[in-house]
Protein backbone atom coordinates (compact mmCIF):
# COMPACT_ATOMS: atom_id res chain seq x y z
CA UNK A 1 0.00 0.00 0.00
CA UNK A 2 1.18 2.95 -0.65
CA UNK A 3 1.18 4.66 2.23
CA UNK A 4 3.09 7.88 3.90
CA UNK A 5 6.14 6.12 4.18
CA UNK A 6 5.51 5.64 0.29
CA UNK A 7 5.70 9.00 -0.58
CA UNK A 8 8.64 9.71 1.43
CA UNK A 9 9.95 7.14 -0.45
CA UNK A 10 9.15 8.86 -3.60
CA UNK A 11 10.63 12.16 -2.84
CA UNK A 12 13.62 10.70 -1.78
CA UNK A 13 13.90 8.27 -5.18
CA UNK A 14 13.09 11.38 -7.43
CA UNK A 15 14.97 14.25 -5.06
CA UNK A 16 17.88 14.83 -7.73
CA UNK A 17 15.07 15.93 -9.99
CA UNK A 18 13.45 18.44 -7.35
CA UNK A 19 17.05 19.96 -6.52
CA UNK A 20 17.92 20.22 -9.99
CA UNK A 21 14.75 22.96 -10.33
CA UNK A 22 15.89 24.61 -7.17
CA UNK A 23 19.78 25.28 -7.84
CA UNK A 24 18.66 25.86 -11.46
CA UNK A 25 16.16 28.79 -10.15
CA UNK A 26 19.11 29.68 -8.17
CA UNK A 27 21.27 30.16 -10.68
CA UNK A 28 18.70 32.02 -12.76
CA UNK A 29 17.92 34.66 -9.65
CA UNK A 30 14.94 36.33 -11.90
CA UNK A 31 12.96 39.30 -10.18
CA UNK A 32 9.51 39.70 -9.86
CA UNK A 33 7.26 39.30 -12.81
CA UNK A 34 10.44 38.95 -14.74
CA UNK A 35 10.95 34.96 -13.89
CA UNK A 36 10.71 33.67 -17.76
CA UNK A 37 13.55 30.94 -17.38
CA UNK A 38 12.01 30.01 -14.22
CA UNK A 39 8.59 29.72 -15.20
CA UNK A 40 9.80 27.72 -18.75
CA UNK A 41 11.42 24.83 -16.41
CA UNK A 42 8.80 24.51 -14.09
CA UNK A 43 6.00 23.87 -17.05
CA UNK A 44 8.49 21.86 -18.80
CA UNK A 45 8.87 19.51 -15.56
CA UNK A 46 4.91 19.36 -15.09
CA UNK A 47 4.09 18.49 -18.68
CA UNK A 48 7.19 15.81 -17.66
CA UNK A 49 5.27 14.43 -14.57
CA UNK A 50 2.07 14.03 -16.81
CA UNK A 51 -0.04 17.41 -15.28
CA UNK A 52 -2.24 19.25 -17.47
CA UNK A 53 -0.52 22.55 -17.48
CA UNK A 54 -2.12 26.06 -18.04
CA UNK A 55 0.18 29.27 -19.13
CA UNK A 56 -0.58 32.46 -18.62
CA UNK A 57 -2.57 31.69 -15.90
CA UNK A 58 -4.86 34.74 -15.04
CA UNK A 59 -2.97 37.17 -17.50
CA UNK A 60 0.17 37.14 -16.05
CA UNK A 61 2.99 35.82 -18.65
CA UNK A 62 5.21 33.84 -15.77
CA UNK A 63 2.35 32.52 -14.01
CA UNK A 64 0.95 28.84 -14.25
CA UNK A 65 -0.70 25.97 -13.17
CA UNK A 66 -0.63 22.42 -13.61
CA UNK A 67 -3.20 19.87 -12.81
CA UNK A 68 -3.76 16.17 -11.93
CA UNK A 69 -7.12 14.86 -11.40
CA UNK A 70 -8.09 10.57 -9.70
CA UNK A 71 -11.27 10.19 -10.58
CA UNK A 72 -13.85 11.56 -11.79
CA UNK A 73 -13.51 15.82 -12.56
CA UNK A 74 -14.27 18.23 -9.69
CA UNK A 75 -17.79 19.20 -9.48
CA UNK A 76 -19.00 16.16 -10.65
CA UNK A 77 -20.70 13.02 -8.95
CA UNK A 78 -17.72 11.11 -6.73
CA UNK A 79 -15.17 13.72 -7.18
CA UNK A 80 -12.94 13.79 -4.44
CA UNK A 81 -11.28 17.77 -2.94
CA UNK A 82 -9.42 19.71 -5.59
CA UNK A 83 -5.74 20.84 -3.13
CA UNK A 84 -3.54 23.41 -4.02
CA UNK A 85 0.31 23.29 -3.53
CA UNK A 86 1.57 26.90 -4.01
CA UNK A 87 5.40 27.36 -5.15
CA UNK A 88 7.10 30.82 -5.81
CA UNK A 89 10.51 31.28 -7.81
CA UNK A 90 11.44 34.97 -7.83
CA UNK A 91 14.67 36.44 -6.24
CA UNK A 92 15.77 39.97 -4.77
CA UNK A 93 17.56 42.98 -6.26
CA UNK A 94 21.52 43.27 -4.66
CA UNK A 95 21.74 40.01 -3.48
CA UNK A 96 24.03 37.95 -5.83
CA UNK A 97 26.05 35.57 -3.82
CA UNK A 98 28.19 32.34 -4.03
CA UNK A 99 27.24 29.05 -2.80
CA UNK A 100 28.26 28.40 0.62
CA UNK A 101 30.12 31.77 0.87
CA UNK A 102 30.92 33.47 4.56
CA UNK A 103 31.26 36.29 3.83
CA UNK A 104 29.40 39.07 1.46
CA UNK A 105 30.68 39.01 -1.84
CA UNK A 106 30.53 39.02 -5.97
CA UNK A 107 30.37 35.51 -7.39
CA UNK A 108 33.58 34.49 -9.10
CA UNK A 109 32.15 32.98 -12.23
CA UNK A 110 31.42 36.11 -14.23
CA UNK A 111 29.11 34.82 -16.52
CA UNK A 112 27.05 33.57 -13.05
CA UNK A 113 27.84 37.22 -11.99
CA UNK A 114 25.81 38.57 -15.26
CA UNK A 115 23.47 36.08 -15.40
CA UNK A 116 22.13 36.61 -12.17
CA UNK A 117 22.01 40.43 -12.93
CA UNK A 118 23.35 41.21 -9.16
CA UNK A 119 20.04 39.35 -7.94
CA UNK A 120 19.74 36.63 -5.21
CA UNK A 121 17.62 34.31 -3.43
CA UNK A 122 17.40 35.74 -0.70
CA UNK A 123 14.29 34.73 0.84
CA UNK A 124 14.22 30.90 -0.64
CA UNK A 125 11.81 30.80 -3.27
CA UNK A 126 14.18 28.82 -5.23
CA UNK A 127 13.57 26.09 -2.80
CA UNK A 128 10.30 26.74 -2.04
CA UNK A 129 9.12 26.31 -5.62
CA UNK A 130 10.83 22.87 -5.60
CA UNK A 131 9.83 21.81 -2.48
CA UNK A 132 6.19 22.23 -3.35
CA UNK A 133 6.52 20.90 -7.15
CA UNK A 134 7.57 17.58 -5.40
CA UNK A 135 5.25 17.38 -3.17
CA UNK A 136 2.55 18.01 -6.09
CA UNK A 137 4.43 15.09 -7.87
CA UNK A 138 4.60 12.98 -4.74
CA UNK A 139 0.47 13.60 -4.22
CA UNK A 140 -0.23 12.69 -7.44
CA UNK A 141 1.41 9.59 -7.41
CA UNK A 142 -0.37 8.74 -3.93
CA UNK A 143 -3.65 9.50 -6.06
CA UNK A 144 -2.40 7.44 -8.99
CA UNK A 145 -1.48 4.38 -6.59
CA UNK A 146 -4.54 4.58 -4.06
CA UNK A 147 -7.19 4.98 -6.72
CA UNK A 148 -7.95 8.16 -4.34
CA UNK A 149 -10.72 10.40 -5.78
CA UNK A 150 -9.22 14.10 -5.93
CA UNK A 151 -7.82 16.67 -7.92
CA UNK A 152 -4.32 18.25 -6.84
CA UNK A 153 -3.31 21.78 -8.83
CA UNK A 154 0.34 22.85 -8.22
CA UNK A 155 0.28 26.73 -8.79
CA UNK A 156 3.75 29.06 -10.03
CA UNK A 157 3.22 32.29 -8.62
CA UNK A 158 5.26 34.46 -9.68
CA UNK A 159 6.01 38.41 -8.48
CA UNK A 160 5.69 37.60 -4.43
CA UNK A 161 8.60 40.26 -3.49
CA UNK A 162 6.30 42.79 -5.51
CA UNK A 163 3.52 41.87 -7.91
CA UNK A 164 1.36 39.79 -5.68
CA UNK A 165 0.44 37.56 -8.42
CA UNK A 166 -1.65 35.59 -5.86
CA UNK A 167 -3.61 38.78 -5.32
CA UNK A 168 -4.09 39.39 -9.09
CA UNK A 169 -5.05 35.77 -8.98
CA UNK A 170 -7.74 36.15 -6.50
CA UNK A 171 -9.31 39.17 -7.94
CA UNK A 172 -9.99 36.71 -11.11
CA UNK A 173 -11.30 34.41 -8.81
CA UNK A 174 -8.90 31.63 -9.04
CA UNK A 175 -8.89 30.03 -5.42
CA UNK A 176 -12.72 29.70 -5.27
CA UNK A 177 -12.02 26.34 -6.92
CA UNK A 178 -9.80 24.75 -4.46
CA UNK A 179 -11.06 23.33 -1.37
CA UNK A 180 -7.66 24.21 0.40
CA UNK A 181 -4.60 25.50 -0.31
CA UNK A 182 -1.01 24.47 1.28
CA UNK A 183 2.26 25.96 1.55
CA UNK A 184 5.63 26.98 3.15
CA UNK A 185 8.54 28.97 3.49
CA UNK A 186 11.86 28.39 3.60
CA UNK A 187 13.43 29.73 7.25
CA UNK A 188 15.40 29.24 10.40
CA UNK A 189 12.42 27.09 12.18
CA UNK A 190 10.06 23.87 11.12
CA UNK A 191 6.74 25.54 12.41
CA UNK A 192 3.43 25.95 11.72
CA UNK A 193 2.86 29.82 10.57
CA UNK A 194 -0.23 31.16 12.58
CA UNK A 195 -1.90 34.49 13.15
CA UNK A 196 -2.24 37.75 10.65
CA UNK A 197 -0.16 40.33 9.05
CA UNK A 198 -0.46 43.65 7.41
CA UNK A 199 -2.61 44.50 4.07
CA UNK A 200 -0.67 46.29 1.56
CA UNK A 201 -0.81 48.52 -1.79
CA UNK A 202 2.03 49.52 -3.75
CA UNK A 203 1.46 52.68 -6.22
CA UNK A 204 4.22 54.73 -8.53
CA UNK A 205 3.73 58.13 -8.94
CA UNK A 206 5.54 59.76 -11.82
CA UNK A 207 5.67 63.25 -12.12
CA UNK A 208 6.07 65.31 -15.26
CA UNK A 209 7.43 69.00 -15.46
CA UNK A 210 9.25 71.12 -17.70
CA UNK A 211 12.96 71.33 -18.20
CA UNK A 212 14.87 74.67 -17.46
CA UNK A 213 18.45 76.22 -17.14
CA UNK A 214 18.75 76.53 -13.24
CA UNK A 215 20.37 79.42 -13.18
CA UNK A 216 19.55 81.32 -16.30
CA UNK A 217 15.65 81.10 -16.52
CA UNK A 218 14.15 78.51 -13.95
CA UNK A 219 10.98 80.63 -14.02
CA UNK A 220 10.35 78.79 -17.39
CA UNK A 221 10.75 75.06 -15.19
CA UNK A 222 8.27 73.15 -13.36
CA UNK A 223 10.42 71.20 -11.35
CA UNK A 224 9.24 66.89 -11.02
CA UNK A 225 11.61 66.54 -8.29
CA UNK A 226 9.39 69.49 -6.24
CA UNK A 227 6.81 67.87 -6.77
CA UNK A 228 7.47 64.30 -5.14
CA UNK A 229 9.91 66.19 -2.55
CA UNK A 230 6.39 68.15 -1.69
CA UNK A 231 4.43 64.81 -1.41
CA UNK A 232 6.75 63.63 0.72
CA UNK A 233 6.20 66.28 2.85
CA UNK A 234 2.52 65.88 3.02
CA UNK A 235 2.63 62.10 3.29
CA UNK A 236 4.53 62.86 6.63
CA UNK A 237 2.56 65.14 7.80
CA UNK A 238 -0.62 62.85 7.13
CA UNK A 239 1.10 60.77 9.32
CA UNK A 240 -0.59 62.43 12.80
CA UNK A 241 -4.00 61.66 11.41
CA UNK A 242 -3.57 58.21 10.31
CA UNK A 243 -5.19 55.05 12.30
CA UNK A 244 -2.55 53.75 14.43
CA UNK A 245 -2.43 50.72 13.05
CA UNK A 246 -1.34 52.59 9.22
CA UNK A 247 1.85 52.83 7.91
CA UNK A 248 3.44 54.39 5.27
CA UNK A 249 6.41 53.95 2.98
CA UNK A 250 8.59 55.55 0.10
CA UNK A 251 10.73 54.86 -2.51
CA UNK A 252 12.39 57.61 -4.54
CA UNK A 253 12.65 55.59 -7.90
CA UNK A 254 13.85 58.71 -10.25
CA UNK A 255 15.44 62.02 -8.47
CA UNK A 256 15.42 63.48 -11.66
CA UNK A 257 18.84 63.21 -12.97
CA UNK A 258 22.93 63.78 -11.98
CA UNK A 259 22.63 68.00 -12.39
CA UNK A 260 21.84 70.43 -10.11
CA UNK A 261 21.84 73.14 -13.01
CA UNK A 262 18.71 70.99 -14.89
CA UNK A 263 15.54 71.84 -13.42
CA UNK A 264 14.55 68.39 -13.38
CA UNK A 265 11.66 67.29 -15.71
CA UNK A 266 10.67 64.18 -14.35
CA UNK A 267 10.68 62.61 -11.13
CA UNK A 268 9.16 59.23 -9.48
CA UNK A 269 8.32 57.95 -5.99
CA UNK A 270 6.62 54.38 -5.29
CA UNK A 271 4.67 54.21 -1.91
CA UNK A 272 3.52 51.46 0.46
CA UNK A 273 0.36 52.09 1.82
CA UNK A 274 0.18 49.77 4.59
CA UNK A 275 -2.79 48.81 7.61
CA UNK A 276 -4.36 45.20 9.10
CA UNK A 277 -7.62 45.81 6.68
CA UNK A 278 -7.76 45.96 3.46
CA UNK A 279 -10.47 48.71 3.65
CA UNK A 280 -7.99 51.11 6.13
CA UNK A 281 -5.70 50.35 3.33
CA UNK A 282 -7.89 51.68 0.86
CA UNK A 283 -9.04 54.57 3.01
CA UNK A 284 -5.33 55.93 3.27
CA UNK A 285 -4.58 55.45 -0.33
CA UNK A 286 -7.11 57.53 -1.23
CA UNK A 287 -5.71 60.17 1.05
CA UNK A 288 -2.23 59.57 -0.53
CA UNK A 289 -3.55 59.97 -4.05
CA UNK A 290 -5.14 63.56 -3.27
CA UNK A 291 -1.98 64.76 -1.57
CA UNK A 292 0.04 63.82 -4.33
CA UNK A 293 -2.64 65.65 -6.82
CA UNK A 294 -2.04 68.55 -4.50
CA UNK A 295 1.60 68.54 -4.97
CA UNK A 296 0.98 68.87 -8.76
CA UNK A 297 -0.95 71.50 -8.56
CA UNK A 298 1.60 73.46 -5.99
CA UNK A 299 4.31 72.78 -9.02
CA UNK A 300 2.25 73.00 -12.09
CA UNK A 301 3.35 69.64 -12.96
CA UNK A 302 1.17 66.37 -14.55
CA UNK A 303 1.49 63.00 -12.81
CA UNK A 304 0.68 59.21 -13.53
CA UNK A 305 -0.81 57.07 -10.86
CA UNK A 306 0.62 53.44 -11.71
CA UNK A 307 -1.21 50.76 -9.47
CA UNK A 308 1.85 48.58 -8.52
CA UNK A 309 0.47 45.74 -6.14
CA UNK A 310 -1.35 45.12 -3.37
CA UNK A 311 -2.18 42.08 -0.68
CA UNK A 312 -4.32 41.29 1.99
CA UNK A 313 -4.17 40.42 5.26
CA UNK A 314 -3.37 36.45 6.36
CA UNK A 315 -6.49 34.53 8.10
CA UNK A 316 -5.77 31.59 10.19
CA UNK A 317 -6.81 28.25 9.87
CA UNK A 318 -6.27 26.27 13.13
CA UNK A 319 -7.61 23.18 11.75
CA UNK A 320 -5.32 23.19 9.12
CA UNK A 321 -2.57 24.21 10.97
CA UNK A 322 -2.77 20.63 13.17
CA UNK A 323 -2.48 18.98 10.31
CA UNK A 324 0.36 20.42 8.93
CA UNK A 325 2.09 19.90 12.40
CA UNK A 326 1.15 16.48 12.84
CA UNK A 327 3.52 15.79 9.74
CA UNK A 328 6.10 18.38 10.84
CA UNK A 329 6.42 15.49 13.51
CA UNK A 330 5.48 12.44 11.08
CA UNK A 331 8.14 13.33 8.35
CA UNK A 332 11.32 11.93 8.65
CA UNK A 333 13.26 15.58 10.43
CA UNK A 334 16.87 16.14 8.17
CA UNK A 335 20.08 15.09 9.50
CA UNK A 336 22.81 17.14 9.39
CA UNK A 337 26.87 16.12 9.19
CA UNK A 338 29.20 17.74 11.50
CA UNK A 339 30.56 19.74 8.55
CA UNK A 340 26.67 21.10 7.97
CA UNK A 341 26.97 21.64 11.25
CA UNK A 342 30.17 23.57 11.33
CA UNK A 343 29.06 25.75 8.05
CA UNK A 344 25.67 26.83 9.98
CA UNK A 345 28.12 28.06 13.21
CA UNK A 346 29.99 29.84 10.84
CA UNK A 347 27.68 31.25 9.16
CA UNK A 348 25.70 32.65 12.37
CA UNK A 349 28.52 34.47 13.13
CA UNK A 350 28.43 37.17 10.23
CA UNK A 351 25.18 38.86 12.11
CA UNK A 352 24.27 39.90 15.03
CA UNK A 353 22.53 37.50 17.42
CA UNK A 354 18.94 38.12 18.42
CA UNK A 355 17.86 38.33 22.01
CA UNK A 356 14.41 37.40 21.73
CA UNK A 357 13.71 33.65 21.87
CA UNK A 358 12.45 32.42 17.63
CA UNK A 359 8.69 31.83 17.14
CA UNK A 360 5.57 33.77 17.58
CA UNK A 361 4.52 30.62 20.34
CA UNK A 362 7.40 31.71 22.40
CA UNK A 363 6.44 35.48 22.53
CA UNK A 364 2.56 34.81 23.82
CA UNK A 365 2.89 31.64 25.71
CA UNK A 366 4.84 30.88 29.07
CA UNK A 367 5.63 27.00 28.58
CA UNK A 368 6.15 27.37 24.63
CA UNK A 369 9.25 30.09 25.62
CA UNK A 370 10.67 27.61 28.22
CA UNK A 371 10.60 24.84 25.79
CA UNK A 372 11.91 26.85 22.99
CA UNK A 373 14.84 28.28 25.10
CA UNK A 374 15.53 24.36 26.13
CA UNK A 375 15.24 23.49 22.56
CA UNK A 376 17.74 26.10 21.52
CA UNK A 377 20.36 25.61 24.18
CA UNK A 378 19.50 28.86 25.56
CA UNK A 379 19.64 30.22 21.82
CA UNK A 380 22.93 29.44 20.66
CA UNK A 381 22.08 26.23 18.55
CA UNK A 382 23.52 26.47 14.86
CA UNK A 383 20.60 24.86 13.59
CA UNK A 384 16.94 24.19 14.68
CA UNK A 385 16.74 20.32 13.96
CA UNK A 386 13.44 20.16 16.11
CA UNK A 387 9.71 20.71 15.39
CA UNK A 388 8.54 23.87 17.07
CA UNK A 389 6.07 22.98 19.70
CA UNK A 390 2.45 23.74 18.30
CA UNK A 391 1.05 27.65 18.95
CA UNK A 392 -2.33 28.86 16.65
CA UNK A 393 -3.20 32.32 17.01
CA UNK A 394 -4.62 35.65 15.89
CA UNK A 395 -1.46 37.93 16.65
CA UNK A 396 -0.40 40.33 14.56
CA UNK A 397 2.94 40.15 12.40
CA UNK A 398 4.19 43.26 10.54
CA UNK A 399 4.87 41.74 7.05
CA UNK A 400 2.91 41.33 3.80
CA UNK A 401 2.24 38.34 1.89
CA UNK A 402 -0.05 37.59 -0.95
CA UNK A 403 -0.72 34.01 0.22
CA UNK A 404 -2.79 36.41 2.49
CA UNK A 405 -5.32 36.80 -0.49
CA UNK A 406 -5.46 32.97 -0.72
CA UNK A 407 -6.87 32.67 2.72
CA UNK A 408 -9.46 34.70 2.17
CA UNK A 409 -11.03 32.71 -0.77
CA UNK A 410 -9.83 29.14 0.50
CA UNK A 411 -8.42 27.47 4.11
CA UNK A 412 -4.86 28.41 3.54
CA UNK A 413 -2.15 27.04 6.05
CA UNK A 414 1.51 27.73 5.69
CA UNK A 415 4.36 26.71 7.66
CA UNK A 416 8.59 27.24 7.83
CA UNK A 417 10.73 24.82 7.31
CA UNK A 418 14.51 24.96 8.07
CA UNK A 419 16.83 25.91 4.77
CA UNK A 420 19.74 28.10 6.95
CA UNK A 421 21.06 28.21 10.11
CA UNK A 422 19.22 29.52 13.58
CA UNK A 423 18.38 33.46 13.10
CA UNK A 424 19.56 34.00 9.81
CA UNK A 425 18.38 37.80 8.89
CA UNK A 426 15.71 38.23 6.28
CA UNK A 427 16.33 39.04 2.89
CA UNK A 428 20.01 38.83 3.24
CA UNK A 429 23.23 37.14 1.36
CA UNK A 430 23.24 34.64 4.43
CA UNK A 431 19.94 33.17 3.32
CA UNK A 432 21.68 33.33 -0.46
CA UNK A 433 24.49 31.34 -0.05
CA UNK A 434 22.68 29.02 2.42
CA UNK A 435 20.39 28.32 0.07
CA UNK A 436 22.88 26.83 -2.44
CA UNK A 437 24.23 24.33 0.04
CA UNK A 438 23.12 20.46 1.55
CA UNK A 439 21.33 22.88 4.01
CA UNK A 440 19.07 24.25 2.08
CA UNK A 441 18.58 20.72 -0.10
CA UNK A 442 17.44 18.76 2.65
CA UNK A 443 14.74 21.38 3.86
CA UNK A 444 13.23 21.65 0.95
CA UNK A 445 12.58 17.43 0.78
CA UNK A 446 11.91 18.08 4.40
CA UNK A 447 8.98 20.59 3.25
CA UNK A 448 7.57 18.60 0.17
CA UNK A 449 7.23 15.64 2.69
CA UNK A 450 5.30 17.29 4.98
CA UNK A 451 3.03 18.78 2.39
CA UNK A 452 2.59 15.88 0.74
CA UNK A 453 1.83 13.41 4.07
CA UNK A 454 -0.89 16.63 4.78
CA UNK A 455 -2.56 16.40 1.71
CA UNK A 456 -2.84 12.83 1.62
CA UNK A 457 -4.54 13.11 4.95
CA UNK A 458 -6.97 15.66 3.99
CA UNK A 459 -7.76 13.38 0.82
CA UNK A 460 -8.42 10.29 2.68
CA UNK A 461 -9.65 11.92 6.37
CA UNK A 462 -12.99 13.94 5.07
CA UNK A 463 -13.33 15.29 8.77
CA UNK A 464 -10.23 17.35 8.71
CA UNK A 465 -11.42 19.16 5.64
CA UNK A 466 -14.70 19.28 6.88
CA UNK A 467 -12.84 21.01 10.49
CA UNK A 468 -11.10 23.43 8.39
CA UNK A 469 -14.10 24.60 5.92
CA UNK A 470 -16.00 24.87 9.29
CA UNK A 471 -13.57 27.17 10.75
CA UNK A 472 -12.97 29.25 7.63
CA UNK A 473 -17.10 29.75 7.20
CA UNK A 474 -16.98 31.11 11.34
CA UNK A 475 -14.04 33.35 10.38
CA UNK A 476 -15.21 34.93 6.99
CA UNK A 477 -19.21 35.25 7.74
CA UNK A 478 -18.83 38.83 9.31
CA UNK A 479 -16.06 40.01 7.16
CA UNK A 480 -15.89 39.38 3.27
CA UNK A 481 -12.99 39.34 1.37
CA UNK A 482 -11.62 43.03 0.23
CA UNK A 483 -9.69 42.76 -3.26
CA UNK A 484 -6.43 45.21 -2.34
CA UNK A 485 -6.23 45.40 -6.18
CA UNK A 486 -8.19 47.68 -8.32
CA UNK A 487 -10.50 46.90 -11.03
CA UNK A 488 -8.48 47.91 -14.05
CA UNK A 489 -5.06 47.03 -12.55
CA UNK A 490 -2.69 44.91 -14.81
CA UNK A 491 0.60 43.26 -13.39
CA UNK A 492 3.30 46.30 -13.16
CA UNK A 493 7.22 45.85 -13.59
CA UNK A 494 8.79 48.20 -11.77
CA UNK A 495 12.67 48.88 -13.76
CA UNK A 496 15.53 49.75 -12.62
Amino acid sequence: MFDKTGLYAFIDENAAEYLAISHKVWEYAELSLKEFKSAALYVEALKKEGFDVEENLGGIATAFSGTYTEGPAPGTPGAGPVIGILGEFDALSGLSQEPGALQQMAPKDDALAQSQGGSGHGCGHNMLGAGSFGAACAVKQFLSETKTPGTVIFYGCPGEEGGASKAFLAREGVWKALDCALTWHPGSLNAVTTGTCNSCTQVLYQFKGVAAHAAGNPFDGRSALDAVELMNVGTNYLREHMKRECNLHYAMIDGGGFSPNVVQPHASVLYMVRAVKVKDVKELQARVDKIAEGAALMTETTYERIFVDGTANQLPNTALEKVIWNNLNEAPLPVYTAEERDYAASLKKTWKKADALPGLGAEFDKEIAAKVKELTDSNNRAINDFVYPFYSGNEFKPGSTDVGDVSWLTPTVQFNAVTWPAGSPGHSWQNVACGRTTIGDKGLLYAAKVLAGAAADLFTKPELLAAAKAEFAKRTEDEQYLCPIEDDAVPYVIEG
